[in-house]
């Protein structure tokens, strides 16, 4: 079965971030034997007054194929695992979304989008919960982690939100590579360009600083900016990293 495990609000300013968690929770569930698990989504939720958050409000999401027989076991490793190793002074939350029991996969994403734009509650998460059929569970502090534990699983369900976690290691800054061999690549499912244009694999890429990759259509995307010039046949350059911000 396909499911969405999401979590937030585990870290403080001196502790390993929420996306080193929620890595460890998927290389956690391969390595039991459960099943496999997908990339690491980062979810970009409001910035307010009124929420607290570490420094970003950032939530973490990643999709797994689990045995239909390890979804309970799979729920109370991630549980136990946020409660253990959760910083000082956090409020995690966990959400379980098991795609095929969803009884409104629309009613998840616009709860995401809403997480983007909104102050909400913590009441109105775990509303939404219990309407949509998903685990959701605090694990310490507040438990105020819920609401963007929910949101998550609803921006990655959508399919157009987010940047993937880590970056994409090359030989070297500022060489070049081809689309080609861009897409060749086992994290890197397409190459567009950031303004529509077409990319061809005969194309070439510069490589900039910090490359990362962001989830368009539900795939794992490398944008790319055109070059003035196209200067030694060089066409692209890997999308700056402030392009990306609105991912």
């Amino acid at each position: 079965m396909q499911i969405l495990i999401s979590i937030d609000d585990t870290d403080n300013l001196e502790s390993p971030g929420t996306g080193v968690l929620a890595s460890r929770i998927a290389a956690d569930l391969e390595s039991n034997g459960w099943g496999k698990s997908s990339f690491v989504t980062r979810h970009q939720l409001l910035v307010h007054p009124d929420i607290p958050y570490t420094s970003h409000n950032s939530s973490m999401c990643f999709s797994a194929d689990i045995d239909e027989d390890c979804l309970d076991r799979v729920i109370t490793y991630a549980a136990n695992f946020l409660a253990r190793e959760s910083a000082a002074g956090s409020d995690p939350g966990l959400c379980v979304a098991v795609l095929d029991r969803l009884r409104e996969s629309g009613g998840l994403i616009r709860f995401g989008q809403a997480a983007k734009e909104s102050v909400l509650t913590k009441e109105s998460a775990y509303e939404r919960a219990q309407l949509l059929g998903v685990h959701l569970s605090e694990h310490g502090g507040t438990g105020q982690g819920v609401i963007g534990a929910l949101a998550g699983a609803g921006l990655r369900l959508g399919g157009n939100d987010g940047r993937l976690r880590g970056q994409l290691v090359f030989t070297k800054t500022g060489g070049v590579v081809s689309v080609a061999d861009l897409r060749g690549r086992a994290d890197v499912d397409e190459v567009r360009a950031l303004d529509g244009s077409t990319v061809m694999n005969q194309d070439i890429v510069r490589v900039g600083e910090k490359v990362k990759t962001v989830l368009l259509d539900g795939y794992s995307v490398l944008l790319v900016v055109a070059v003035d010039g196209m200067a030694n046949g060089v066409r692209w350059q890997t999308c700056p990293r402030q392009l990306l911000k609105k991912y």
